[in-house]
């Protein structure tokens, strides 16, 4: 009966060689955060159920564990982002199929190109970069974690990396061959060798590239705008079982988008995160690109918070370039007047010094700080 194996090492040599030994053995691998803390961590085993653990001493017997199903390659932890984190079961076909067909998009030639990969490899966005090289012998060099001058020190025209933005500010995009980018918005004008990723741990990896559906992906939208994917690269279920796909395969996101005349998706944001202010819809990832724009804003987030004559008022989180200079509340609202409407621009500012994000970069609303009752202060 296969089972599922906990993987608890650092990115490098022996984190590949523990999966590929894994899969050999006909069992499915459970990359660990090895940056949680100790309860966190032990949460998460309790919760996914391996039956044991290899980490730098060997293999650790966990005296049973929920086996797996005959196929299944990897159970990856969601980032957990709306809610707690949920183990997304991948097949090896599915695995397969993502390999190929973003290596198909990219070009890949395994004779001229390598991959690094630099990301936590406990998310599927670092996790896909080794599964990707594996599967097509492509070559690979996995570090422990990002460091800008480890990653530019191995930059060079046939390699090819997957990063977020905040990784990508702190190196030279024109030094690789190719950047994938994933995680949360992305930056304006990119350099043209970066191509914008879009995709979930349910989809073990980008399903589509620059707005474009990658082969085998089907893309329609549902109710209310809701982005749905049916494609090969899907999970089989959640480790409880779960299984959220429809009688016809198709996965429904949970994010918001439209799909333009030529064809290309843009996404506005989760559905849960729209704000309705006085009846009108608003996009906090729509206005944080435009808060953005501001030489004084380094980082921003946007949230809807309880209003008793709006409904809900639209808020802004912001880390300023020059924490003694803040940018302030009118200056903001103006700004998001002159390129969106009135009802976008955030009705109050709370100047914080960090942001709570996930280990790939995408903010946490739901741990951003609770703002006062007044129109402008300091968290």
């Amino acid at each position: 009966m296969a089972q599922l194996v906990a993987i608890d090492l650092p990115g490098g040599p022996a984190f590949v060689s523990a999966l590929q030994r894994i899969w050999d053995a006909g069992d499915a691998a459970l990359p660990l955060d090895q940056r949680l803390a100790a309860p966190a961590q032990e949460a998460l085993v309790r919760a996914l159920a391996p039956a044991g653990v290899i980490g730098p001493a060997g293999f650790v017997d966990l005296d049973g564990g929920r086996p797996v199903s005959s196929g299944d390659a990897l159970v990856v932890a969601t980032s957990g982002t709306t809610s707690g984190p949920k183990g997304v079961v991948l097949t090896h076909a599915a695995v397969a199929a993502s390999a190929a067909a973003t290596s198909a998009r990219l070009g890949v030639d395994p004779d001229h190109h390598r991959w690094l990969a630099c990301l936590p490899l406990s998310h599927v966005g670092g996790l896909s970069v080794v599964t990707r090289a594996l599967l097509t012998g492509t070559p690979l060099e996995v570090h422990p974690g990002f460091s800008s001058v480890a990653v530019t020190a191995a930059a060079g025209p046939s390699v090819l990396v997957s990063l977020v933005p905040t990784a990508l500010r702190r190196v030279v995009a024109g030094d690789f061959h190719t950047v994938v980018l994933g995680g949360s918005a992305p930056p304006g004008d990119l350099p043209a060798n970066v191509v914008t990723t879009y995709g979930m741990t349910e989809t073990g990896s980008g399903v589509v590239y620059d707005g474009v559906p990658l082969a085998g992906v089907e893309l329609a939208l549902g109710p209310n705008g809701e982005v749905r994917l049916r494609c090969p690269m899907l999970l089989r279920a959640y480790r409880d079982g779960t299984v959220p796909l429809d009688g016809e395969g198709w996965f429904a996101t949970g994010d918001a988008g439209t799909i333009g005349a030529d064809g290309r998706l843009a996404i506005h944001g989760r559905l849960s995160d729209l704000v309705i202010t006085g009846g009108e819809n608003v996009w906090p990832a729509t206005v944080e690109a435009v808060l953005r724009q501001d030489p004084g804003v380094a980082e921003v987030a946007v949230a809807g918070r309880p209003d008793p004559e709006w409904g809900e008022r639209v808020v802004a989180w912001v880390v300023p370039t020059d924490p003694s200079t803040p940018p302030t509340l009118d200056h903001l609202r103006a700004l998001v007047k002159d390129h969106l409407a009135p009802w976008a621009a955030p009705r109050q500012l709370v100047v914080v010094a960090a942001l709570p994000k996930t280990a790939i970069g995408k903010i946490r609303r739901t741990a951003l700080p609770s703002p006062s009752d007044g129109p402008n202060c300091a968290g």
